[in-house]
């Protein structure tokens, strides 16, 4: 999927993060847990907070079932693995603070059942995702993982959504980002090991090249610190996906989205992906499982209950163009 991109989208409507404690600020005790964002233009969807979440579920299919590594068959399990500082509406704590749920959970589920699986999900940082996928401990990664060129030299994926990110700042900042200019001189928070972060250094690099001021870096342990900075001024802006700025921004009126970019750069859409180690022998059968789920309408009510059609994709594809090496 290539497309001239920038993908600059104003209103946005795949919607996006904030901290579980953000979240639990935001729930309704009285319905058991819920907060209300946008999910398309002019319409509006609840999001269920609680532990019992009443998934979207589907039927196993036999033939997709029988192309699962016999190994992982006879197991009975799916080991998946997301990111344990992920925030709503990827993967989060619910208002238990101990089940974990969000579009991401809810996919790898949906895939588990169309492989008749029983899906283990485990939440850990960010590089121990790769970590356990690299030693066999987790099967696939399902954490928001952004196909790039360097990674599918360990990895293979099987796509599933778009990947958008979103720069945000604190309401009523007056800034707009379109691209590197936008940003130099300007200090910016960005998440370590991510593709946002590779694509911010290319951005600097780009800004002093073309003889402009680079972008000051920042790093913070987690969203509480990145948010406390960005409200006091210390940060200018704040870069992350797009589903988890917009999140945060429409459940808290502190913050705007002033700009977004395709997580793969000017000329290529991003994509999302399930991970897993290279050659495994279980892409095929995710992208036969994700074909499978959109195909049936399953995937479609994943992504409304999250209020991320806007990121829908109509077909899993195995290993395709990713971020450039030189994000160029």
């Amino acid at each position: 999927m290539t497309t001239s991109l920038a993908r600059r989208r104003t209103t946005a409507a795949a919607l996006g993060l904030a901290s579980a404690l953000v979240l639990a600020a935001c729930a309704n005790p009285t319905d058991g847990g819920t907060t209300e964002v946008a999910a398309t233009s002019g319409a509006r969807t609840r999001i269920n907070l609680g532990p019992d979440q009443d998934r979207v579920t589907t039927g196993k299919v036999d033939s997709i079932a029988a192309e699962v590594p016999e190994k992982i068959r006879r197991r009975g399990t799916l080991e998946l693995v997301a990111s344990s500082g992920s925030a709503a509406p990827l993967t989060f704590y619910a208002t238990d603070n101990k089940t974990v749920i969000g579009v991401e959970p809810d996919l790898a589920y949906l895939v588990a059942d169309v492989l008749g699986l029983k899906a283990d999900i485990h939440t850990v940082s960010w590089e121990n995702i790769f970590v356990g996928l690299d030693s066999a401990k987790y099967d696939a990664g399902f954490s928001n993982i952004t196909v790039t060129e360097e990674r599918k030299e360990k990895y293979d994926f099987a796509t599933y959504r778009e990947d958008n990110l979103a720069f945000e700042a604190k309401k009523g900042s007056g800034l707009k980002v379109t691209g590197p200019a936008d940003v130099a001189g300007r200090t910016v928070a960005v998440g370590s090991g991510t593709n946002q972060e590779k694509l911010l250094v290319e951005w600097s690099k780009e800004n002093e090249k073309a003889g402009r001021k680079p972008v000051d870096i920042k790093y913070y342990q987690n969203d509480s610190d990145t948010y406390l900075a960005l409200q006091s001024g210390r940060i200018d802006l704040y870069l992350g996906p797009n589903p988890t700025a917009a999140y945060h921004a429409a459940t808290t009126a502190k913050t705007e989205v002033v700009g977004t970019y395709s997580g793969a750069g000017a000329t290529l859409q991003g994509l999302i992906a399930a991970t897993t180690k290279k050659d495994s022998g279980l892409v095929k059968p995710l992208a036969d499982a994700l074909d499978h789920v959109i195909g049936n309408g399953t995937y479609a009510k994943v992504l409304q209950r999250w209020g991320l059609s806007d990121e829908a994709v109509t077909k899993s594809q195995i290993n395709p163009p990713g971020l450039p090496r030189t994000n160029k």
